[in-house]
């Protein structure tokens, strides 16, 4: 499943998931989009659309310092 969102948007409405009682891991795809694996294993891909890959390295970063594993 790809979703297009703002980041505002994207950060809204996981925010109560990011962690990793609930993500599994994170990475960037070839496309440059956001890949959640939740431990239920489900994936979801973000097509985050109004930022730069600065400020997703910055969501990875934040995402890491939850516990989620980021692969690289």
């Amino acid at each position: 499943m790809k979703k297009s969102c703002s980041l505002n948007d994207f950060m809204q409405e996981l925010t109560p998931w990011l962690d990793r009682d609930h993500i599994k891991s994170a990475r960037l795809d070839g496309n440059g989009h956001l890949v959640l694996l939740f431990l239920d294993g489900m994936q979801h891909v973000y097509d985050i659309t109004d930022c730069n890959r600065s400020q997703i390295d910055g969501v990875l970063a934040e995402l890491e310092k939850k516990g989620i594993v980021i692969e690289r």
